[in-house]
Parts: C-alpha cells; structure tokens; sequence
C-alpha cells in the first residue's frame, strides 16, 4: 500500500503516468469513446466518472505550463445535447491551471487520441465527456 494515492487510481493507471514523459498525452474517454481501437494502452476504469477521475489524477498529475493543458471534444456542430460537465471539468482543472481548456474538433480529437501516451476509459454516460492532459514537468 501507499500513502496519499487516490484508490480510484489503479496500480496499473499509476505505472502509466509514472512512465509518462514531458508533453506526453493522456486521455480520459466517455463510455461511448472508441478507446480500444485507438488507444495504444487502454487502462478500464469501468463504473467510474471522468470528473471524479480527472479529480484524482490531477493530484499527482502535473500539467505543461508551456501548451494547452487540457483539450475537451467540442460538440458536433448543431448538436443540441447539453454538456454541464464541462464546467464541472473547468472547477476541477481551476487550482492545477490558469488555462482554459481547449475545444477540439470530434474526429480532430479521435486522431490526437491516436497518438496520446494512453487512454483510460470509463463508464462516464455524458455526451462529449471525454478530455486529453499534457503532462507537464516536476
């Protein structure tokens, strides 16, 4: 056992962000996000929220103070769905940077998802839930 470790955060979720370097991606994928078939290591985090994920990742998690931190999966356009997590997202990010998240395009998103470190996927139901962080340096 460890002190101070999130214990929704897996052994194996904590290896990878360990073994991340400067600039490295992670992304935390909705249920409905195709993270098997785009992801290069897929860690499950089935029954959990990307809020309360995102919560104990950035705990442990520094993000780059030199490019956008933190990107989210913009709406496709004319998509009426709501998407209050993203402002519970934003008071998540608040304390760990002064950036606000940047909008990306959905296939835009899947394609920068293709080359991010690692995806963690979650059983998160909201629409357009899914988020990447750049990691930063200690």
């Amino acid at each position: 056992m460890l002190k101070g470790i999130p214990s929704i955060i897996s052994p194996e979720l904590l290896k990878i962000m360990a073994q991340m370097g400067h600039g490295d991606e992670i992304v935390i994928g909705d249920g409905n996000f195709p993270g098997e078939s785009i992801g290069k290591r897929v860690v499950r985090c089935d029954g959990h929220g990307v809020a309360e994920l995102l919560s104990a990742i950035l705990t442990l998690f520094p993000l780059d103070v030199y490019e956008k931190p933190v990107y989210l999966m913009e709406k496709v356009l004319g998509d009426a769905v709501k998407t209050p997590i993203w402002d519970e997202y934003r008071k998540i990010i608040k304390p760990y940077t002064d950036e606000e998240p940047e909008f990306i395009e959905r296939f835009a998103f899947y394609e920068r998802a293709k080359n991010a470190y690692a995806v963690v996927m979650t059983g998160e139901k909201a629409l357009y839930a899914n988020v990447i962080l750049k990691k930063g340096v200690v």
